[in-house]
């Protein structure tokens, strides 16, 4: 197979799918922008065996165990396809920590059976899995390798994953998950049919209130990371963390109510973001 062919279809790949901030930024550099594509290629099409379609809870779960299959194969030298030839080539080359990409995919397999969390504790170690394993391996892209800046990183991709729960509230909820914790909405009086009839209650804009506020420290305490980042590496990490700050910034404007539309950033908050930062 052709390396240079199979990274640009991952490079097409990223191009074709939206979020909130740019995959390939022009603030990744060339040389490793292939590389950021082809892990974005493995994380999005296992979100996608996880959420789309009309499947049942084995049937996405046996396509989740086929593609990590497929991992591994890979990762032995047998290519299904130029993606996972792509992939076997970034790892090998970059250096990269094998352990991540199969905690990525654990997070995914949880997202299709789990769909209440006891408590915080729960939530933080899912996004152990299907957050954090991101930032490292950016780290380790610019060969950045040292616990303590994984551990900045950590806090910095818990925040964006629990930024994107506070999103997508009531989407996530009509596919049956709430991601605030059981013990949480007891303590502010939060029921389950709050949810389902869309209320704009008190009880529920202080929960929300309450994880925003702690959200906002966990990207506080990331900001650490910067002082192990240089260049352009540290101008992408820091829009991303105001990026995630101005949708809770949007939420405490909207009084903490999550449930009528989705607070998301335009095209003039993005500039506003890059000349600020």
């Amino acid at each position: 197979m052709n390396p240079e062919n199979s990274y640009k279809k991952a490079m097409e790949f990223a191009k074709a799918h939206y979020e909130n901030f740019p995959v390939i930024s022009f603030l990744i550099p060339r040389e490793i922008r292939k590389d950021v594509a082809i892990i974005y290629w493995f994380a999005r099409t296992a979100d996608d065996l996880a959420d789309e379609g009309d499947f049942s809870e084995e049937e996405r779960l046996e396509s989740l165990n086929k593609f990590e299959n497929r991992l591994t194969n890979s990762l032995n030298g047998e290519y299904e396809d130029e993606f996972d030839f792509a992939l076997a080539e970034t790892v090998n080359s970059r250096k990269l920590s094998r352990e991540n990409f199969y905690s990525l995919l654990k997070a995914f397999k949880q997202d299709v059976v789990k769909k209440r969390y006891a408590s915080f504790s729960e939530v933080k170690e899912y996004c152990r899995n299907s957050a954090n394993p991101v930032g490292r391996l950016i780290l380790e892209l610019f060969d950045i390798r040292n616990e303590e800046a994984s551990q900045y990183s950590d806090n910095i991709c818990t925040a964006l994953q629990l930024t994107n729960f506070y999103q997508d509230v009531k989407i996530d909820y009509k596919k049956g998950r709430i991601y605030f914790p059981i013990d949480e909405m007891g303590k502010f009086g939060v029921t389950e049919n709050m949810f389902r009839m869309s209320e704009n209650t008190f009880n529920l804009q202080q929960l929300v209130e309450f994880n925003v506020s702690r959200t906002r420290e966990l990207f506080h305490s990331g900001r650490q990371l910067f002082k192990h980042l240089s260049g352009r590496l540290r101008v992408e990490i820091t829009w991303t963390v105001f990026g995630g700050e101005a949708i809770l910034d949007k939420i405490e404007k909207n009084n903490y109510y999550v449930m009528d539309k989705r607070p998301k950033l335009n095209k003039l908050d993005f500039i506003r973001l890059f000349i600020t930062g």
